[in-house]
């Protein structure tokens, strides 16, 4: 089927933006999708953004299906983040006739544009559209890691319908599985509790809490460096910050701080698509959770075009290889920083049937702190959780 039956042309009146010769602006070099009959072409597109216009699922949080053309009403007027800036914006994918539609078509258009190497932006609509991203990882074939950035982690029970309270439930208990390694990033303990954190340390995923982030985002880089896709529910933002949120709460990141984690996306070699979600017009101010939300955008996109093409998966001869030994040698752990950008991977052995599949996760993001910590004859807790995870 071809993509442009899933979609509907964006009202170009609802997102006017204009053209500046002296200031370049985001909308005038972006191919729209905005009459019908005219579908934009996919050569030389790197970039691939899309809507979706569907609220089902959403935990009482009717309305967020009407998100993305606002935050393309003040995306598309921020100036070029990138003079090379190559992106189509598709337009929005209205809701199937049921829920799970939805799914399959989301599903079938990230899959294709993968396919085309292009790196995807999923504007929602709520969260369990990630479980339909997810899902196209799985058509190709390919193992991936999922960073969500969340006030909440987002397990709850496989055995209900999907919805955007427990859409990684239904990922973990897909089969076969694709998914190797899930970070949760900035929850806040007061919304999830101490039983679903032990269940993830017991999965061997990775859940941090918001202050842990906050006077760390160099972790939360390595975090999401070693994501292939990234769900953002907007609920991470507090209030004063995002007001268009139904879920939301006096505490959060703030704004400049999801442009930050925004960024890091961006300039991950390895990360394939982005989705932002559960924002609610119906409780906006100005468009203020609008325009920040297209700030993380401009952010991301800046991101995209400072990758520095370093992740040591198959050539480690531009890095700077470093070999620690623990426990009076029992154990040693590589290290690889990159001549290029200065970032440090450590690598995970693993010698079973499935080391061509994992090879890629088997590098892990990682900070000079872990490395310092090894040469004091400690196991980095993220290097452990890799090791038993796998072995």
């Amino acid at each position: 089927m071809e993509l442009s039956t899933y979609f509907q042309p964006v009202s170009l009146d609802k997102i006017a933006y204009h053209e500046d010769e002296f200031t370049p602006n985001i909308g005038s070099v972006t191919r729209i999708y905005h009459q019908k009959d005219d579908f934009p072409g996919l050569e030389n597109v790197q970039l691939a953004l899309f809507g979706v216009c569907d609220d089902r699922g959403s935990v009482d949080n009717a309305g967020c299906k009407d998100g993305p053309d606002e935050i393309r009403r003040f995306l598309y007027r921020l100036a070029l983040p990138h003079e090379s800036l190559q992106m189509v914006d598709l337009g929005n994918m209205t809701a199937g006739d049921t829920e799970e539609d939805t799914q399959y078509a989301v599903t079938e258009v990230v899959y294709k544009l993968l396919e085309r190497n292009m790196t995807v932006i999923i504007l929602g609509g709520g969260q369990q559209l990630s479980f339909a991203n997810y899902k196209a990882y799985e058509v190709l074939g390919r193992v991936v890691n999922i960073a969500s950035i969340d006030a909440t982690i987002d397990l709850g029970n496989d055995a209900s319908p999907l919805t955007s309270r427990n859409w990684m439930s239904h990922i973990i208990a897909q089969q076969p599985n694709y998914l190797f390694n899930f970070a949760n990033i900035g929850y806040q303990t007061y919304f999830t509790g101490k039983p679903m954190v032990d269940l993830m340390d017991e999965l061997h995923f990775d859940a941090y809490r918001l202050g842990a982030i906050q006077a760390d985002m160099v972790r939360a880089e390595t975090l999401v460096r070693s994501a292939d896709m990234v769900s953002v529910d907007i609920n991470a933002v507090r209030l004063s910050d995002a007001p268009g949120q139904s879920h939301g709460s006096p505490h959060g990141f703030y704004g400049e701080e999801l442009c930050r984690l925004a960024r890091f996306a961006g300039m991950s070699d390895k990360l394939t698509s982005i989705g932002f979600y559960e924002y609610n017009p119906l409780y906006d101010m100005r468009g203020q959770t609008a325009h920040m939300i297209a700030h993380a955008l401009w952010y991301f996109i800046e991101g995209f075009y400072l990758r520095q093409a370093d992740f040591p998966h198959r050539d480690k001869h531009n890095y700077k290889h470093f070999m620690v030994g623990l426990n009076d040698g029992d154990l040693e752990i590589s290290f690889y920083k990159s001549k290029k950008s200065d970032r440090w991977w450590m690598e995970v052995p693993y010698n079973g049937e499935q080391q061509e599949q994992y090879q890629r996760h088997l590098l892990v993001p990682c900070t000079y702190a872990d490395y310092e910590q090894a040469q004091h004859n400690e196991v980095p807790e993220l290097w452990l959780k890799y090791y038993q995870r796998v072995n």
